[in-house]
């Protein structure tokens, strides 16, 4: 399968750097074609712009209007269009990164502002005109796995612990943008304790990484409930009967945790 690795660590000498290139070395030796964006590396800018989309300033800029009509003319700026070609290209994507702040660094989140336009990944409709999302999309049909890393021990990562549950710290980009777009979104690898990695971490993370990309095109994904599955009612709320009583985020997976 065709793979896109997503890089967002300003270090490559970094725990992250040393994974991205073991990573990389390991999905080819498993035989995948593979991509990259390295964002720092390249010197990606994380703002949206009315220059993006070559909008007439006289008039007020509604980004996703504007992206949505640029993209569909061919008129978004160059280092967009070659984002799609590359996500056009892959089967399934790598999104690395350091937890930052409880939550991806900043040129990431400009990467997904400024390349998921409207029209692209999300925003189309299906032939009676109701728009695909959540499990359904313009990206539908890929995989994504997201590896990240942190500086908290493990202990303070889950359910109970003060930093909270990994799946659910990362629900917004999992859920709300992987999920949204229609791809099937993985459970999600974490190497905690990344300020503190001595070789062995180095070596276990390494070694956890590998046992995730041999089954990139095969583990089952993240059982979250589409949106045109008859879960949610037509304000889109889930349904009284299903996961009653429970209100946290486990709700809209089909075997809540």
């Amino acid at each position: 399968m065709n793979v896109l690795w997503i890089f967002a660590h300003p270090e490559r000498r970094s725990l992250n750097g040393a994974l991205r290139d073991h990573g990389l070395a390991t999905l080819r030796g498993l035989g995948h074609p593979v991509r990259q964006s390295d964002l720092y590396a390249m010197g990606w800018n994380p703002l949206v712009t009315p220059a993006d989309h070559r909008h007439d300033p006289r008039e007020r800029f509604r980004v996703g209007a504007a992206s949505e009509r640029a993209h569909a003319t061919g008129a978004l700026s160059a280092d967009i269009r070659a984002e799609h070609d590359k996500i056009a290209w892959a089967d399934a994507l790598v999104l690395q990164f350091p937890l930052w702040w409880y939550g991806m660094p900043a040129i990431l989140k400009g990467w997904f502002d400024r390349v998921f336009v409207q029209g692209f990944a999300f925003g189309v409709t299906d032939g009676q005109g109701r728009t695909r999302r959540y499990g359904d999309g313009g990206l539908a049909g890929r995989r994504a796995l997201v590896v990240t890393t942190a500086g908290a021990r493990p202990t303070g990562l889950g359910p109970r612990g003060v930093h909270g549950d990994t799946a659910q710290l990362l629900f917004p980009l999992l859920h709300g943008t992987l999920w949204y777009t229609g791809m099937r979104v993985l459970p999600p690898l974490l190497i905690p304790g990344a300020d503190r990695a001595g070789p062995a971490d180095h070596a276990g993370a390494a070694a956890a990484l590998d046992r995730r990309l041999r089954g990139l095109p095969t583990d089952p994904p993240l059982p979250y409930r589409t949106e045109a599955g008859g879960d949610y009612d037509d304000d889109l709320v889930l349904r009284p009967d299903l996961a009653p009583g429970r209100t946290d985020l486990g709700v809209h997976l089909t075997t809540p945790t």
